[in-house]
């Protein structure tokens, strides 16, 4: 049997416990990496480092904050302890705005939320990336796997805090692309589209109730491939960046959306 992909590499992964962080920890792991599962959720967190060791991998649980960092410092800290280096961190933490309140249209939105969704998903990003720039540069350089998402691309409703956050992602993964080049770690971002993950299927339910299933086929309805994107699917896409396979990319955004952006109409039969 051939070596898996990541063989001999150890990766972090932000928001690991549920949707595209827990597909992508798991297809990591079957690559041969050791993954450091971290997360606000500890049972759902450790849930699925145990997993990855029951299926004969290797892997631990770091709770923690990425808006925090006193938290990202002890998640690195924690990621030297049990592995001794650090080749890839999948900054894939994110929330919506639609995970902490119904009143979200940006006219509605409270500051505290926006804080709170630019803090984790933007923010978190940075510095997370910041402590782990140490880690990686010590390994010879590294891949940091960045998630954004074509929210940060295109406009949707109740996206006011959401949307700028992953613009923002892409954005300043391109800068990193440029600073850290020299230090032969490589940057990118990746922008899903609907995704059947835990936080879209919130957003589908945050309007009325007799609206929800409209919303669901307005948004299935722009998808050129007519169905929503599975975790494994951008899991894919994950390992193929954090990999050696991708060597020559850095600075780029990946656009993995069913098509969504390559038109302007929605489907007769969404």
């Amino acid at each position: 049997m051939s070596a898996g992909r990541l063989e001999g590499k150890v990766a972090i992964v932000t928001g690991g416990g549920q949707g595209i962080g827990e597909a992508a920890a798991h297809r990591m792991a079957q690559e041969g990496a050791r993954i450091v599962v971290s997360d606000v959720n500890e049972e759902s967190g450790e849930a699925v480092a145990g997993a990855i060791r029951d299926a004969g991998g290797d892997a631990v649980f770091v709770a923690a904050d990425v808006a925090r960092l006193e938290d990202v410092k002890s998640l690195m800290a924690a990621t030297a302890e049990a592995f001794g280096r650090l080749d890839v961190l999948h900054n894939n933490a994110g929330v919506h705005e639609t995970s902490f309140t119904a009143d979200a249209q940006s006219h509605e939105l409270d500051e505290e939320v926006w804080d709170r969704v630019v803090g984790i998903n933007l923010k978190g990003v940075w510095m997370c990336s910041k402590h782990a720039v140490p880690l990686l540069t010590e390994s010879g350089g590294g891949s940091i796997v960045n998630a954004a998402s074509i929210g940060g691309m295109v406009g949707y409703p109740m996206g006011a805090a959401y949307g700028p956050s992953k613009a923002g992602v892409i954005q300043l993964s391109r800068v990193m692309a440029l600073e850290l080049a020299p230090m032969s770690i490589r940057v990118n971002s990746y922008a899903p589209g609907n995704t059947d993950t835990p936080m879209v299927q919130k957003y589908y339910a945050s309007g009325p109730p007799e609206e929800r299933e409209m919303i669901k086929r307005q948004l299935l309805g722009t998808h050129l491939i007519p169905r929503m994107g599975r975790p494994d699917e951008v899991a894919n896409l994950v390992v193929f960046l954090a990999s050696d396979e991708s060597s020559m990319l850095t600075g780029a955004n990946i656009v993995i959306d069913m098509g969504t952006t390559a038109w302007r109409g929605v489907r007769s039969d969404g």
